[in-house]
């Protein structure tokens, strides 16, 4: 059927398909969707205001062409590419089908040369030049994360996206990973290898060192994404310009990088199970590397630590309400009674780390040594428990995660400081104390300094900084 600007087509669905999409297939500058049951079709005849679907002339009112005119969003694909004159041409072959048939949005391929010394560039210009959609760049140095700066700083697209020219992440998870980024609902969006749901096939020693690179990311930096390295990402253009100045790596540690300061950031991240099959032809030195991404982790705490990772530009995603108007809500955590409790349960835990760091440091340091690198160790895992669970909310968006830790530290000087003097005043009021008198005042002391370090911790180190507490209703006003 032919509407005003557009043509519809009719698509009969199986029975197991219920729900049918009428796509304006002819121009890429609208698009109407009909989004109804179908199981019968029938020729469309054009009515008023109406046309038959099935044998039991079942009516479905005719979209206005005013109502389905709405612009689609654009997505811009890089594919980066090294000495690739091999694979290229496939790849784009493969990628323009399935855009074409299956993809529901605008798209366009930038095919990134980066500094390559066989014909790679002469074939990107080629594919450029033969097949409408494609742009070829070519850059005079190396690197993966380069290439993606270049293109994603140059991209008019509302959403950049990036796949490896190999295609070993399968293209029908293309559109469940741009999706919840055209939505406005995530800000970047990753394919994972390593989430429930995906299916890979890879040689033991890569999956091994992917497992524990990226578990060695959650241990260091406490991140919340399964898969960094996955050649599938993509991301909303007006989040990504801001943090691109802040990525300091240019090859294979972008990702990850990119990754960490969107999370430090506040930024959502969504992961799409991938099926994933290796290539073998890889451009990947596994030594290099690993030891560049090391590197890289550390630069990349250093920053979080100072403060330095902080983008300000960042356009701000609202804080979650309450849908329904008259819903009653509390911010979660904010009780004191949750407070004492989650610090008395961080800190039972945080005993029992130390005590189990100071056995595992004795079997090669002395006892002074072991002591303090247990204790240093323990109080900074404390303090993050603390942030993450006790005093939920209390640290802004810009508050630096170094400033807390040293505070953090600081306390627990004072109450090592507390605890430690209580004896010596003892001793030198009464050289010769009984056991249960020591005692005594050893837990007297630890009940003083542990209070202590509560109030400090609610009052100095976590203080609510400008938020309110309180129950409110849908509409924010205030039910305490």
């Amino acid at each position: 059927m032919k509407t005003a600007g557009a043509t519809v087509f009719q698509v009969v669905a199986p029975p197991a398909k219920l729900f049918v999409s009428a796509i304006d297939v002819l121009s890429r500058e609208r698009v109407c969707l009909v989004r109804e049951p179908i199981t019968v079709a029938e020729p469309i005849v054009p009515g008023a205001g109406a046309f038959a679907v099935n044998a039991s002339e079942q009516a479905i009112p005719r979209m206005r062409e005013s109502e389905c005119a709405t612009p689609l969003a654009t997505v811009g694909i890089t594919i980066p590419v090294f000495n690739e004159e091999r694979t290229l041409p496939g790849c784009i072959k493969v990628l323009r089908e399935f855009l074409d048939e299956q993809f529901p949005f605008e798209w366009s391929i930038t095919i990134v040369d980066n500094a390559s010394t066989d014909d790679t560039l002469r074939v990107a210009t080629a594919l450029a030049s033969e097949v409408d959609g494609v742009t070829a760049v070519h850059l005079d140095r190396k690197g993966r994360g380069l290439a993606l700066r270049e293109a994603w700083s140059a991209s008019t697209a509302d959403v950049v996206a990036y796949m490896d020219v190999d295609l070993s992440t399968g293209l029908d998870a293309l559109l469940p990973l741009v999706a919840p980024l055209i939505n406005g609902h995530s800000d970047l969006s990753i394919g994972s290898r390593l989430t429930p749901g995906s299916r890979t096939i890879r040689c033991g020693k890569r999956e091994l060192i992917s497992r524990c690179y990226n578990g060695l990311i959650r241990l260091t930096h406490g991140a919340r994404f399964s898969d960094a390295q996955c050649g599938f990402k993509a991301a909303r253009t007006e989040v990504i310009r801001p943090l691109l100045p802040y990525i300091q790596d240019e090859s294979w540690f972008f990702d990850t990088e990119l990754l960490l300061l969107a999370e430090h950031n506040g930024l959502r991240v969504h992961e799409v199970p991938v099926d994933w099959v290796e290539d073998m032809d890889s451009r990947v030195h596994l030594a290099g590397t690993v030891r560049d991404d090391l590197r890289g982790l550390a630069r990349v705490a250093r920053a979080k630590a100072s403060g330095h990772a902080r983008v300000a530009e960042l356009p701000q995603r609202p804080e979650p309400h309450a849908a329904h108007p008259d819903i009653v809500t509390q911010r979660r955590g904010s009780g004191l009674s949750w407070q004492l409790w989650s610090f008395a349960i961080i800190g039972g835990l945080s005993t029992v780390t130390t005590l189990l760091l100071y056995a595992l440091f004795r079997l090669w340091w002395p006892i002074p040594l072991a002591t303090f690198g247990s204790l240093i160790i323990s109080t900074l895992l404390n303090t993050e428990a603390n942030r993450r669970f006790t005093f939920l909310g209390a640290c802004s968006r810009n508050t630096s995660t170094g400033r807390v830790h040293f505070q953090g530290l600081a306390v627990f000087a004072l109450y090592y400081l507390f605890t430690t003097g209580s004896l010596i005043l003892l001793h030198a009021v009464d050289p010769r104390p009984s056991r249960p008198v020591e005692l005594a005042v050893l837990l007297g002391s630890f009940l003083l300094g542990t209070a202590g370090r509560f109030v400090l911790l609610r009052g100095w180190v976590f203080r609510d900084r400008g938020e309110h507490g309180g129950r409110e209703n849908g509409r924010g006003e205030s039910q305490a």
